[in-house]
C-alpha cells in the first residue's frame, strides 16, 4: 500500500479488521463524476465534462469490482469513448503492475498502479485500488468506486452513451435495496470468508455467502430472466460478477465450499444467460481469475494454479475484447 504517496513493502490483504476478526474493505477515496455538463454529481467536485477520448479507464480482469465498470463500459457503447488499460493478474510485491509488452498503460507511462495514485495525490495513503477512472486533460483520478463508475457510464455521458438503462427509473428504490442486500451477504461476503482472521468471523460470512445465494436462487426459480424480471439492471452485474469467478475461485481459495453455483439451476441458467450477451461475455477471463486470485501469497503461499475446475459455461465465453 501507499503511504503518504510513498509504496511501502510487504503488502497484506487485510489491512483493517473488526471487532471479531472480520474483513474490512478500504473505502474509495475518490469520489468525483462525470456529467453531462461538468456539474458537481452526488458527491465530489464539478469540472469533469462527458468529452469523447478525454477519460481512461484502469481495470483487473480477475478483479470483480473492475469487471462491473467494464461490463457497463461495453454494454453502454463507451468502448470508443473511455479507453481502457488492464492490468497484469498476478499481484506483484508492488501490487498491481503494468506489463510493457502486453499490457502497458499508454496514458501515464506507469508501471505500476500505485504511481498513477501518486500522480493524483503526493500525499495519498491506502491500497491502490482497481477501477480507476482517470481524467486525461485535468490529469487526475475521478473516480476510484465501482458503483459510482458503474451508475457514471449509465447516465453520465449522455449522447456519447447507448444500450439499457442500467438504472431505471421506476426500479431505484428496489435496485438500490437488493444492491444493499447482495453487497455484504455476498459481493463482499465471500472476501470476509477468506480473509477472516478467526474462526467466528469466517462462519459468519460463510453463513451470510449461502443464505443469500439460497435467497436468490428462491427469487429466480420463477422463471424470470433477471432479478427484476424481464429487464437487465446493474444489480444483475453486481451480481454476476460475483458468480461468474464462485466456482473458479470463491469455493475453494476462500472456503466458500457448501454448494458451487453449479449447483443452483436458476442462479446458473441466470449466469449463461448473461454470458449470452457478447459485451457481458468478452469482459470475462478465467485465465486471469485463476491466475490472479492464487496469486495471493496469504491464502495460497506456493502460488499454483489449479488445472480445474471444469465449468459449463466456459464454452460460452469469447475472445475478450476490452
Amino acid at each position: 500500500m501507499l503511504r503518504n504517496g510513498k509504496w511501502v513493502a510487504d503488502w497484506q490483504p487485510v489491512q483493517a479488521k473488526d471487532a471479531k476478526g472480520g474483513f474490512v474493505r478500504q473505502t474509495s477515496s475518490f469520489r468525483n463524476f462525470v456529467t453531462t455538463d461538468g456539474s458537481a454529481g452526488p458527491s465530489g467536485d464539478g469540472g469533469f465534462e462527458a468529452e469523447s477520448g478525454r477519460y481512461h479507464l484502469y481495470v483487473a480482469l480477475i478483479c470483480p469490482w473492475a469487471s462491473r465498470t467494464l461490463i457497463a463500459r461495453a454494454l453502454k457503447g463507451l468502448k470508443q469513448a473511455v479507453s481502457v488499460s488492464i492490468v497484469e493478474p498476478e499481484l506483484s510485491d508492488q501490487g498491481w503492475r503494468f506489463d510493457p509488452a502486453t499490457s502497458p498503460d499508454p496514458v501515464n507511462g506507469s508501471s505500476y498502479l500505485h504511481e498513477i495514485y501518486s500522480r493524483a495525490d503526493s500525499d495519498f495513503t491506502g491500497r491502490a485500488t482497481v477501477p480507476v477512472l482517470w481524467d486525461r486533460k485535468r490529469r487526475a483520478i475521478v473516480n476510484n468506486e465501482s458503483a459510482d463508475i458503474l451508475r457514471m457510464f449509465n447516465s453520465g455521458f449522455g449522447t456519447l452513451a447507448s444500450g439499457p438503462d442500467l438504472y431505471l427509473e421506476d426500479l431505484r428504490p428496489d435496485i438500490d435495496a437488493l444492491n444493499d442486500a447482495i453487497y455484504p451477504a455476498l459481493n463482499n461476503g465471500v472476501y470476509r470468508a477468506g480473509f477472516a482472521t478467526t474462526q467466528v468471523a469466517y462462519e459468519e460470512a460463510y453463513r451470510d455467502v449461502f443464505a443469500m445465494l439460497d435467497e436468490l436462487e428462491a427469487r429466480l426459480s420463477d422463471g424470470r430472466a433477471f432479478l427484476f424480471g424481464e429487464r437487465l439492471t446493474e444489480t444483475d452485474i453486481r451480481l454476476f460478477v460475483t458468480l461468474v469467478r464462485f466456482d473458479a475461485a470463491y469455493y475453494a481459495l476462500f472456503k466458500c465450499n457448501r454448494r458451487r453455483v453449479a449447483d443452483y439451476p436458476a442462479l446458473s441458467a441466470l449466469l449463461e444467460r448473461m454470458l449470452q450477451i457478447p459485451e457481458i461475455a468478452s469482459t470475462v477471463s478465467i485465465e486471469h481469475i485463476k491466475r490472479g486470485y492464487y496469486s495471493i501469497k496469504a491464502l495460497n503461499p506456493g502460488g499454483f494454479v489449479p488445472v480445474g475446475p471444469n465449468l459449463p459455461f466456459e464454452r460460452m465465453l469469447v475472445p475478450l475484447d476490452p
